[in-house]
């Protein structure tokens, strides 16, 4: 007796589950083994009240089986295969194609959302089978390329199309549009701050991390939330990269190239922000992936979770590791971090005094970590601006730069990183490994003499000078030239002064 194709998920992979159902004579009940979790097993009196609404009413002792037995089977996934194996047991389906079923039943016997739908996708493309999905669900699976998919508003619906009785209702056809929407904010709304302006363009044409540090209301927050506008849009491969996170996690997917921002505040827990808990879901650093991170006072975060970021910033995935299993989840993110220069956010301000110690200085900023700071590409102060200097600014000289015209170039410069990096599998400077850096980004006698003695003074480590060169390398891809020459390796070298150790 073969049953009818399930999906489960373990992290971002879809599993298939093969239900299969008995129904022998006796009292009434229910019983599902197969490893079921506390939403599988309340499945039963979900399937029972839907089953009613097309007219079945089980009756006797109903056995279900989810195979295979050594896996967990969690979620209400399994509630539209477990209603029509019972069906086809108890004889009121005769037909059912083999395609995988997933679906959440109303007790009115209605399909709705499931989390997991996309990663259902894949698998159903990768067993060649059709994929049927409650209409909730259609749009973010109609994203996913060469799946056959068909999608039903009920249980009876579905019957109807497994019966023949009606034309299975096929996906609508996607569409993804650029971004078109006005940035909020604009770079042209933030005033002065041009050194702070131009290092999020770098960082945003080479996924560099960044770091700013000033006074309250230097700017630092805005510029942050303003580098969403500026972003180049996902590639195909990325946007199925964070739709795989999202429908993981069961959240909205909407058909855009907009890539994440995601904002953390410094009372989030380890766990919220790298994933984890019961069912091994993914954090902030995962619904980030391909987008930005942005933790704001970053000194007030907790040690342990800043820490914990070390791994996912370098490896571009995070392993969440528990009791009930492992799984691995991306997290190619671009850090942004902001922070203030003392605990009372004043040292070197230009107008309030700082009434902070040198002691209590230093052991404030002792909170950036040496190995964090070592894998943040750009570092830079942003000053606050006097008032005299904010009206100065009003109406005055050339207009700013809006981010339109910031993102054009922004695309340009990784459209050339994608055409450099594509037959190594890399997408920007910053994800490139150590040994493409040896390889391909070659320096001139003067530009290595110039790099070896910045590097000598300033004590780079080897992390340090390997993402020197990177950020070079982005900012000589911004001017459109083809070798890297000591003006950018000067750049570069400006942006990892503000916290520099000897």
């Amino acid at each position: 007796m073969s049953g009818i194709p399930g999906v489960t998920l373990r992290g971002m992979e879809a599993l298939p589950v093969e239900v299969e159902a008995a129904i022998t004579g006796g009292l009434f009940s229910v019983s599902i083994v197969g490893m079921p979790d506390v939403a599988v097993r309340e499945s039963r009196e979900r399937v029972r009240s839907a089953l009613r609404s097309v007219g079945l009413n089980l009756k006797g002792r109903v056995s279900v089986n989810l195979a295979p037995a050594d896996i967990p089977k969690e979620g209400a996934l399994l509630d539209l295969p477990i209603a029509l194996e019972l069906m086809r047991a108890a004889g009121a389906l005769k037909r059912c194609p083999r395609a995988l079923y997933m679906g959440e039943l109303a007790l009115d016997g209605r399909l709705r959302r499931v989390r997991g739908a996309v990663p259902a996708a894949f698998l159903a493309r990768k067993m060649k089978i059709p994929l049927f999905i409650p209409s909730e669900n259609a749009s973010e699976v109609s994203l996913v390329q060469g799946v056959e998919g068909y999608c039903a508003d009920n249980l009876g619906e579905l019957v109807m199309m497994l019966k023949g009785e009606e034309k299975p209702r096929p996906l609508p056809p996607a569409y993804i549009p650029d971004i078109t929407a006005a940035p909020e904010p604009d770079f042209a709304d933030i005033k002065g701050q041009l050194q702070a302006k131009r290092a999020a363009e770098i960082s945003a044409a080479g996924h560099h991390n960044l770091l700013m540090v000033g006074s309250p209301g230097s700017g630092k927050t805005l510029i942050a939330r303003a580098m969403a506008g500026i972003l180049p849009p996902l590639t195909d491969d990325e946007l199925v990269e964070t739709l795989l996170v999202r429908s993981t996690l069961g959240m909205e997917i909407k058909a855009s190239r907009e890539r994440p921002f995601r904002v953390v505040h410094f009372t989030a827990s380890t766990v919220s922000v790298c994933g984890g808990g019961a069912d091994l879901r993914p954090g902030e650093v995962s619904l980030a992936h391909r987008g930005v991170l942005f933790l704001d006072e970053y000194t007030e975060f907790k040690r342990d979770l800043t820490e914990s970021l070390r791994a996912p910033i370098e490896d571009g995935e995070i392993t969440v590791s528990r009791a009930a299993g492992s799984v691995k989840y991306p997290s190619r993110v671009l850090l942004v971090l902001a922070a203030n220069p003392c605990a009372c956010g004043y040292a070197g301000d230009p107008v309030i005094p700082c009434k902070c110690s040198p002691a209590e200085i230093e052991r404030y900023r002792r909170k950036l970590s040496g190995p964090i700071m070592d894998r943040i590409d750009l570092q830079l102060a942003v000053p606050r601006l006097t008032p005299e200097e904010l009206l100065s600014i009003d109406g005055k000289g050339t207009p700013p730069e809006k981010s339109e015209s910031i993102r054009k170039r922004v695309i340009s410069a990784r459209n050339i990183q994608i055409q450099r990096w594509k037959e190594h599998g890399y997408t920007c400077n910053a994800e490139i490994p150590e040994s493409l850096v040896k390889r391909y980004l070659t320096l001139d006698d003067e530009t290595r003499d110039y790099l070896a003695k910045m590097a000598m003074k300033m004590n780079f480590s080897g992390r340090g000078l390997t993402r020197v060169l990177k950020v070079a390398r982005t900012i000589a891809d911004l001017a459109g030239e083809e070798d890297i020459q000591r003006k950018h390796i000067a750049e570069a070298i400006i942006y990892r002064q503000v916290y520099n150790r000897r």
